[in-house]
């Protein structure tokens, strides 16, 4: 595997020179047919294809590298929309076609080199996918995330649509790196294209720092709307609210001014019914008055009957003594009254019995 990781770092090496000068000497941008392009992607595919772990399945056993390229929409979150295109790109329908499209895109956005440092930095998701001695885990793999950079200075302009990604067959032609390039070149052009491709290099990151400046700016612009878009909508709801607190104001006025009016034409009745308790209450003392002194009168002629019921208790208590002294003595003159019957009945029967005995003393 270390001859294998070696190779593969050699060829990757070559590829992106090949490339890279290739390009240069053309000075427009590539696109899919350009055979320098196809050879790389053909060993970028091997170099992430080295000691990938085999998926069992129902009809076999299945290597692919879409699953660590979609690692990087979790690492990167400005990847979405690669991986969401090379999912839903018609006519593809395997995960190695998915990633030969991902590949394609991150290339035409020049960011094949960020997102890769991106995926290589964190090994420990990458043992899910890999046997270890793999490239991609091993320092090879860190070395050729270096040599992505280079790409950058290449505008590639690819059809993906239409393309039968799922069948391509990927063969490595080696002719295309058996001639030295460099010898059939002058130290003039290989002078001229240093710093050509210095200054476009130059350009390219200076142009990725504005897109990132203007990015970051785009951003707060958005932010800004956002941020005036509410201040504008807490603005109106504001507005409404004062609007609704004059009109609530204002009926509050006519209301107070209805208050003050109804009280004033009660405090007016009160002040009339006040007059009016005042004479009440002042008849009303003349008449206490004159009752506190019809009292007095009457409390006096009631003392005065009290002390003639009094009297009268006494002399009715006097003549029921006296009746009881009449009573008893009524009684004891009844009783002398039968005694006296009594004796008269007795001088009535001592007479008779006298006139008898007379009677009987003249004829004898």
């Amino acid at each position: 595997m270390a001859i294998e990781r070696s190779n593969l770092l050699s060829m990757m090496k070559l590829s992106i020179k090949v490339l890279i000068q290739s390009s240069l000497s053309l000075g427009r941008t590539l696109d899919s047919e350009y055979p320098p392009l196809q050879q790389f992607f053909i060993v970028l595919e091997h170099c992430l294809k080295h000691g990938l772990k085999a998926k069992k399945s129902f009809i076999g056993q299945n290597k692919s590298i879409w699953g660590p390229l979609e690692l990087v929409e979790k690492l990167c979150p400005e990847s979405v929309n690669i991986a969401t295109s090379a999912r839903d790109l018609p006519g593809i329908k395997t995960g190695l076609g998915r990633a030969r499209a991902w590949l394609h895109l991150a290339l035409m956005q020049k960011t094949v080199a960020d997102y890769m440092k991106a995926l290589l930095d964190r090994k420990d998701l990458l043992s899910e996918f890999y046997d270890s001695g793999a490239l991609m885990v091993e320092e090879e793999g860190a070395v050729i995330g270096g040599l992505l950079v280079g790409l950058n200075v290449i505008d590639a302009n690819l059809c993906i649509k239409g393309e039968d990604l799922d069948s391509q067959v990927g063969v490595i032609d080696f002719s295309l790196y058996l001639k030295d390039p460099a010898k059939s070149e002058t130290p003039k052009n290989d002078a001229k294209m240093t710093a050509i491709l210095d200054q476009k290099h130059y350009i390219e990151e200076l142009n990725r720092h504005l897109s990132g400046t203007v990015t970051d700016l785009q951003a707060k612009m958005d932010s800004i709307e956002k941020n005036n878009k509410k201040l504008s909508e807490e603005l109106t709801a504001a507005t409404d609210r004062i609007n609704s607190l004059r009109e609530e104001q204002e009926q509050l006025r006519k209301e107070n001014e209805t208050i003050l009016q109804s009280s004033q034409n009660k405090e007016e009745e009160l002040e009339r019914e006040l007059e009016l308790q005042v004479g009440l209450k002042q008849e009303m003392e003349v008449a206490m008055r004159l009752l506190e002194k019809d009292t007095h009168e009457k409390q006096d002629t009631l003392a005065a009957l009290r002390l003639q019921l009094d009297q009268v208790k006494t002399l009715n208590l006097q003549m029921f003594h006296k009746a009881q002294d009449s009573e008893r003595l009524a009684e004891k003159k009844q009783t002398e009254a039968v005694q006296l019957e009594q004796k008269m009945d007795e001088m009535e029967r001592a007479m008779m019995e006298l006139e008898h005995r007379c009677v009987l003393c003249r004829f004898f």
